[in-house]
């Protein structure tokens, strides 16, 4: 970073009056102390002005190379469910459809409608099953395989995460 650059104007004089140069001096300490950018002092008809430009230096720019996405597992074993909760645990199953990403996850595709599978539905590649809704943008998920939906592991606007599974296609 360059240093700042301090500079003294002062008022036209006449050649018997003499600018103190400690006084400048002392203007421009002052100006570093306090980070001030100019000051201004006044006594009589002799007025001297200290001004500094600080100038910065640029920003660094970092270059940061883009992530390489890793294939997403076939099966990812689901988090063991809380006492009472309810919900049961999947077993590591190679039919299962996992989250993309984190999210809310919702099984029907507005509130008043049917959802989009049950336990039971028979799906083709590219159907769509669900909804994750992540950052307020809905994302299709759609079945992997070919097949019956066995276990449908999510309930309707519950959170997920990413590789969490979301059912089982047989």
């Amino acid at each position: 970073m360059a240093g700042p650059a301090t500079r003294a104007t002062t008022k036209t004089m006449s050649k018997d009056e003499a600018i103190d140069p400690k006084l400048v001096r002392e203007l421009a300490r002052l100006l570093a102390e306090t980070d001030l950018s100019e000051i201004e002092v006044e006594k009589g008809d002799l007025r001297i002005r200290v001004a500094r430009q600080l100038t910065a230096a640029p920003a660094a720019v970092m270059h940061v190379p883009a992530p390489v996405a890793a294939p997403m597992p076939a099966a990812v074993a689901a988090p063991a469910a809380a006492p009472g909760s309810g919900k049961t645990e999947a077993p590591p199953h190679a039919g299962a459809l996992t989250s993309p990403m984190v999210g809310t996850a919702y099984r029907r595709p507005s509130p008043e409608a049917k959802a989009f599978v049950e336990v039971g539905s028979v799906v083709k590649v590219g159907d769509r099953v669900l909804l994750v809704e992540a950052m307020k943008t809905f994302n299709e998920i759609v079945a992997n395989r070919a097949g019956t939906v066995t276990a449908v592991l999510v309930e309707d606007g519950q959170p997920v995460e990413y590789g969490e599974p979301l059912m089982i296609i047989e």
